[in-house]
């Protein structure tokens, strides 16, 4: 049997994704800028869309760039 990784925003007990953390949003963003599917990234339903708007947000803000130049 394969084992199921972690969630890694659960096992770091993280119940906020901030917008602000834009290290760690860069783990779940592409080369291309784009948000990496969870399927690749093991993170649960609940984090990635907490880590969507994150990253949007974040994008809105000025934090990240929409694309790669």
């Amino acid at each position: 049997m394969k084992q199921q990784k972690q969630c890694f925003f659960c096992s770091q007990n993280s119940k906020v994704i901030d917008y602000r953390d834009t290290e760690v949003l860069r783990k779940f963003v592409s080369s291309q800028l784009k948000i990496i599917d969870p399927r690749h990234t093991n993170i649960c339903a609940k984090h990635q869309r907490k880590l969507a708007k994150a990253i949007k947000e974040a994008r809105v803000m000025g934090l990240l760039p929409f694309v790669n130049k």
